[in-house]
C-alpha cells in the first residue's frame, strides 16, 4: 500500500514538473531554439535509455512523458519540427543510446508522426505528419 502511494506521488510530481516545463518554455520550444522541454521529457525515461530496462509501459511516468512529447508535437506552430530536431540532437549527442531513445514512443504506443532516426529530415515532418497512420523516415527526400 505504501509503495503504491509513493508511486502515485512520484507520478504526480512528474506531471507537475512537465506542466511547469510547458509553462516555462512554450515560446522557446515553438521557436526551435531551446530543447529543454524535450530533453526533460526524454530524461523521464533515463533508466531505460541508460540501462535498457525496465521497458516503458503505457501508464508509466516514462510513457506519460512520451504522451506529453506527442502533445507538444501536435500543438502546431512548427512544434513537430522542433521536437524532431531536438530528438535528432539527442540521438547525435548520445549516439550510444540512440536506439533506446528511438524506441521510446513505440514502447508507449505513441506515434510522433516521424521516425527517430539520424536520417530523418525534420524540415518535412510537419507536412508528412498529416498522412494518416504513417510514420515516415523521409530518407528518400
Amino acid at each position: 500500500m505504501r509503495d503504491k502511494f509513493h508511486e502515485m506521488v512520484r507520478i504526480s510530481y512528474i506531471g507537475v514538473t512537465v506542466l511547469i516545463l510547458f509553462w516555462r518554455f512554450p515560446a522557446a520550444s515553438a521557436a526551435g531554439e531551446d530543447c529543454s522541454t524535450v530533453t526533460a521529457l526524454v530524461s523521464t525515461c533515463s533508466n531505460f535509455v541508460m540501462y535498457g530496462s525496465p521497458d516503458p509501459i503505457p501508464g508509466s511516468p516514462c510513457c506519460t512523458a512520451m504522451t506529453s512529447l506527442n502533445n507538444l508535437a501536435d500543438s502546431g506552430g512548427g512544434n513537430r519540427r522542433t521536437v524532431c530536431q531536438c530528438l535528432m540532437d539527442l540521438i547525435n549527442t548520445y549516439s550510444s543510446n540512440a536506439t533506446a531513445i528511438a524506441t521510446l514512443p513505440g514502447f508507449c504506443g505513441v506515434s510522433l508522426g516521424f521516425v527517430i532516426d539520424p536520417n530523418t529530415d525534420c524540415d518535412y515532418v510537419d507536412q508528412y505528419a498529416k498522412l494518416e497512420g504513417r510514420k515516415l523516415n523521409l530518407r528518400s527526400l
